[in-house]
């Protein structure tokens, strides 16, 4: 502190008040100020396709977890089914039956409850899909970033309208 300061509680010396605001961009920003800024911009961009790829594959892999678990219920059926139910399910259709009838529709049960549940497993499997919104940020990316790309917006028109028009899932689910 100054004796200014210490005095009367005043500071001996004012402080000023700029009169530009600092962090206005500048009217005729340099070369190496451009670059800086592109350089930072490219780099969010790069980021936000990163995160993009990342949501869209985590999307993906619980759809794949999902239909896998038909395909472990199948398995579980097929390998620990309760053996001494079907038999007694055998055994209780031979009092109306021949024997060999009667196991033969317990097996015939069993695999079709296995065929159900892989059938399940693979309708759930088959909805996953590569990331998409990606790709085409990417690519939108690219044509944005070369040289002449007005001339190649008619041609992703037309590429959209087609895209449009095939289904997006076809197992119908």
């Amino acid at each position: 502190m100054s004796n200014g300061d210490r005095r009367t509680g005043i500071p001996a010396t004012v402080t000023s008040i700029p009169l530009v605001d600092p962090h206005a961009p500048k009217p005729d920003p340099s070369i190496g100020d451009l670059v800086k800024d592109a350089t930072a911009q490219v780099s969010t961009l790069v980021r936000a396709e990163v995160a993009l790829a990342k949501a869209e594959i985590t999307r993906d892999v619980k759809k794949g977890l999902t239909g896998s678990i038909f395909f472990i219920a199948a398995l579980v059926v097929l390998f620990y089914s309760t053996f001494f139910f079907f038999f007694f399910v055998a055994e209780l259709l031979d009092t109306w039956l021949y024997r060999w009838a009667a196991f033969l529709i317990v097996f015939g049960f069993m695999v079709l409850t296995t065929v159900a549940l892989a059938l399940f497993g693979f309708l759930k499997v088959r909805r996953i899909r590569g990331p998409r919104q990606t790709i085409e940020s990417v690519k939108e990316t690219r044509e944005a970033l070369t040289p002449g790309h007005d001339k190649s917006a008619a041609l992703s028109t037309t590429d959209a309208a087609r895209a449009k028009a095939t289904p997006a899932d076809p197992s119908g689910w």
